[in-house]
């Protein structure tokens, strides 16, 4: 235990300034962990704090730790469990109480009775010891002594002294003094209780010689207490002078106060002054207007550039004197309160100056814009004028008006339009209602019109009696529309032209009168020139591609001059969903958390495009209608170049209006390109063959060749590439359905003709158009000619020699009764004799005029157009080559060395056909 004690002592204690003065070694009671040492220590340094520290061994093993530390005037109660009998259990109470078993009841005692001593000497609150014996709190048992080896005992009785008894080192002098003694007597060391005889008696001589000195020096103190006296007279004296010092510097002191409260109230008079010199050029430098800039409000012109310019500038000056913010109690003075008023009425003013002006510039600009209408299209009233020369002169040109300078005009005022929207919100959206009114009833006018010359392109004609869109009016009524756009609030009224409904009129020299696929309006239309299909791809292209600008350049207007953002958000969270109508793929925009109004800056574009431009969306459909009405063909050019567009508008904006109006325009495209397809599939469902005549190509295979190979011409490179793979499944199904459907009606012509000329001339355009999508669909229909080829060959052919035939079959079938092959000429009725009968009634005159007949009755089967008999006649040729070979093999098998042959060789029957074959 000493050897830890020490160990202890150099490890933990020493590092932090601390005596160990007792240690028990303990674990917790009821629980088996490994034991630690509660130790009893205190500081070296002053005040002196006394801890209870618990140290416990590392996790290793090879050194203590410290873990715990109590400060001993936390510690209640000390719990001994039992005065009388010896236990080696205890408790001690802290914040909680906590229970330990030592290891030896010699080392409890032994940490209870220095706890008791530690209390007695260093605490003032007592600890309340219980349960322990009154002999162990004044000394340490005997038992302890006995039990406790001699240098452990020494060690804790050692440390319990300096505990109780302070420790008090000697001082350098000292030490050098008893030296000095020591050395003066030899036996101080051998003989300790002589030296202090002596030292003894030395110190009564000196105690003696103390006291008579003290008794020799009565006269000199004396002397000393009577100086002492004189001391005191002179510091009364002293103190009688200060004291009149003091009065007169009381005097001072007041004045010296006065004199600093009065610089005091100066030094706070001058700060105030200046804060409030402050606090007024503040005001003057924040809320005074220039008398130029008021001017301007009041007066500036808003017609030409300078004057905008200034207007601008003064503007912009008012709104920062306005904006300014004030401090603390500013706005409760008066002329604070006064100058706000004045920049309130000036803005009022200026406001309503700026809306006015700029009310009457959309006023002027509109009417210009209609009176350049007008006068373009005044010779209308002239009369006899002929109308077919006026719409061939608004034909020439299938343009839109171009807005560029009545923006460039506008885009002067954007920078006071925002000035507007920051200070007048109610006169900016009234202008902004005014403005699309104006532009609507503007753009509705144009479009109509250009619309009308599209379709004047596409037909050629005009109903009777029906005026070009733009024949002029009288000024009156121009300026009767003009006045209106001036009504109360900037509302416009005002009825809109309904749309011009053109019919088609087919020309004899490019459609049959007689066609009913036309009229039908299914997809076949052989009877179109190509011309006339490029044409309404141009004409079509050239629409999207004048409407597309146009919306564009009136949406980049729209953000800048009423300066609202196109990619930015001001409220609310809008997302763009793709949804998929009739197989398109439309983006549409969703706005959350504001209901039923402009949720964002963007929403109020769109609003303002879809007012302007209401009118596009119905004349495209009608556009798209009428072209559909024309050719169902066109619906492929359509969809591709609407396709094209709208794809390009999303990657721009996906939620921009022309991006939505477009969409929803694709969708009737689809619908229509949809609407050819099942109209064409219903065709063939409903196709009747003639029974008197021979069947050929079916004519829905044909429009099924023209239809991809033009489709492939339009769709080349196309974005829309997957509506058409569809298409061309359906239609392929289809056009085999109804050839096999076709081909089991007909009487005239074989079914295997039917389904080998169709199948064959699918696999050809197939072949040749490389369609990627078609290629299982190819090889059924080589396949399925392949197939019904070799069917009509076989049936058409038959047995031509058929007495031949019968007598091989039936050696064939005693061949397979069992009978050996070179037995069988042994057989009466297949004996050698029987053979040569048979073969001499086949010579080569009846064998040919057989197959002539043969190929006769073939060339009535097939059709010209698909020049399948050479192909049909050479397949024949093999296959009786083939029956020949057949026959020729059993002669040889079954009557060998006999000596028979048929009568006409390979290269006779190849002569014949090839001869037969030249001769028609």
């Amino acid at each position: 235990m000493t050897a830890i004690k020490h160990a202890l002592q150099r490890d933990i204690f020493t590092p932090n300034d601390e005596r160990l003065l007792s240690i028990v070694n303990v674990c917790k009671a009821g629980k088996k962990k490994r034991n630690c040492f509660l130790c009893a220590t205190v500081t070296t340094e002053r005040p002196v704090q006394v801890n209870v520290v618990k140290v416990k061994k590392s996790d290793k093993g090879d050194f203590y730790k410290r873990q715990t530390a109590w400060a001993l005037r936390d510690l209640a109660v000390v719990d001994a469990k039992d005065a009388v009998k010896e236990s080696p259990e205890f408790d001690l109470h802290f914040d909680k109480v906590y229970k330990w078993v030592a290891s030896s009841t010699v080392e409890k005692n032994t940490f209870i009775s220095c706890i008791w001593k530690l209390n007695q000497r260093y605490l003032r609150k007592k600890i309340d010891f219980i349960n322990v014996s009154s002999q162990l709190l004044e000394e340490l048992p005997k038992v302890a002594e006995e039990s406790v080896p001699s240098g452990e005992n020494q060690s804790v009785a050692g440390g319990d002294e300096e505990a109780v008894d302070e420790y008090q080192e000697l001082n350098a002098r000292e030490e050098q003094d008893i030296e000095i003694m020591m050395e003066g007597c030899e036996y101080a060391i051998a003989n300790a209780e002589a030296f202090a005889e002596k030292l003894s008696r030395e110190l009564q001589v000196l105690d003696g010689a103390n006291i008579q000195s003290i008794m020799a020096s009565e006269k000199q103190v004396n002397i000393l207490m009577k100086l002492l006296d004189e001391a005191l007279k002179e510091v009364d004296q002293i103190e009688l002078k200060l004291s009149s010092y003091e009065e007169m510097l009381q005097s001072v002191k007041e004045q010296m106060d006065q004199i600093s409260e009065s610089n005091h109230l100066i030094h706070l008079s001058n700060t105030n002054n200046v804060k409030l010199l402050s606090e007024i050029e503040f005001l003057v430098n924040h809320m005074d207007l220039a008398k130029g800039h008021i001017k301007a409000l009041q007066e500036g012109d808003l017609t030409s550039s300078r004057g905008i310019e200034a207007c601008t500038n003064a503007a912009d000056a008012l709104l920062q004197c306005m904006n300014v913010a004030l401090r603390p109690g500013h706005d409760m003075l008066h002329a604070v309160k006064q100058q706000q008023q004045r920049f309130s009425d000036l803005r009022e003013q200026f406001a309503r100056r700026l809306a006015s002006h700029l009310n009457s510039v959309f006023v002027q600009q509109f009417t210009q814009t209609l009176l350049q209408l007008y006068n373009r299209s005044s010779y209308h009233s002239v009369p006899g004028h002929d109308q077919s020369s006026t719409l061939a002169q608004h034909s020439a040109e299938l343009t839109l008006p171009n807005h560029h300078p009545f923006h460039r005009d506008l885009l002067r005022y954007a920078k006071l339009m925002e000035w507007l929207k920051n200070t007048d919100y109610g006169k900016y959206e009234g202008l902004t209602k005014n403005y699309m009114d104006y532009l609507s009833r503007l753009y509705e006018r144009e479009i109509k019109d250009f619309f009308e010359v599209a379709k004047i392109k596409m037909t050629g004609t005009t109903r009777e009696g029906k005026k070009f869109a733009t024949l002029p009016r009288k000024e009156s009524a121009v300026k009767q529309e003009t006045e209106s756009l001036h009504g109360s609030s900037g509302k416009l009224t005002g009825s809109t032209s309904s749309l011009n409904k053109l019919s088609v009129q087919s020309s004899g020299n490019r459609r049959s009168q007689s066609s009913s696929l036309l009229d039908m309006g299914n997809m076949s239309a052989s009877d179109l020139d190509v011309a006339d299909r490029t044409k309404f791809d141009k004409i079509f292209e050239q629409v999207l591609s004048e409407l597309e600008p146009l919306c564009l350049a009136e949406q980049d207007f729209i953000s800048k001059f009423f300066k609202l953002q196109q990619h930015q958000s001001t409220s609310g969270t809008t997302t763009n969903e793709v949804e998929e109508v009739d197989g398109v793929a439309l983006s549409r925009s969703y706005t959350s958390g504001v209901p039923q109004t402009v949720s964002s800056e963007k929403d109020m574009i769109r609003q303002m495009m879809t007012k302007i431009f209401r009118c596009i969306e119905p004349e495209l459909n009608n556009l798209i209608a009428l072209g559909d009405k024309i050719d169902s063909f066109n619906s492929l050019y359509m969809l591709v170049k609407m396709s094209h567009h709208v794809w390009t508008a999303q990657n721009v904006d996906p939620a921009s209006f022309l991006s939505t109006t477009l969409g929803n325009v694709l969708v009737t495209v689809k619908r229509n390109f949809d609407k050819c397809i099942s109209n064409q599939m219903k065709q063939m469902d409903e196709v009747k063959i003639s029974k008197k005549s021979k069947v050929g190509i079916l004519p829905f295979v044909a429009e099924f060749e023209e239809f991809a190979a033009l489709a492939e011409s339009i769709f080349k490179n196309a974005e829309r590439r997957g509506d058409l793979d569809k298409a061309y499944i359906k239609l392929i199904r289809a056009v085999f359905d109804s050839v096999e459907k076709v081909a089991n009606e007909s009487q005239k012509t074989p079914r295997d003709v039917v389904m080998m000329e169709n199948f064959h001339h699918i696999f050809a355009t197939l072949s040749r158009l490389k369609i990627s999508c078609l290629e299982a669909e190819k090889k059924e229909a080589k396949q399925k000619y392949t197939d019904h080829l070799q069917s009509y060959v076989i049936y058409s052919l038959g047995q031509p020699l058929e007495k031949l035939n019968h007598f091989f079959e039936g050696v064939e079938a005693r061949v397979a009764q069992g009978i050996r092959e070179e037995e069988v000429s042994y057989q009466l009725a297949f004996n050698k004799q029987e053979l040569r009968k048979v073969i001499k009634e086949y010579p080569g005159k009846e064998v040919k005029k057989g197959l002539d007949n043969l190929y006769k009755k073939v060339d009535k089967h097939l059709c010209e157009e698909e020049n399948l008999l050479q192909v049909v006649w050479h397949s024949m040729q093999d296959e009786f080559i083939r029956q020949y070979k057949h026959f020729e093999g059993l002669i040889a098998r079954c009557y060998p060395g006999s000596g028979i042959t048929m009568e006409f060789t390979i290269q006779d029957i190849l002569d014949y056909c090839s001869s037969i074959a030249q001769s028609h």
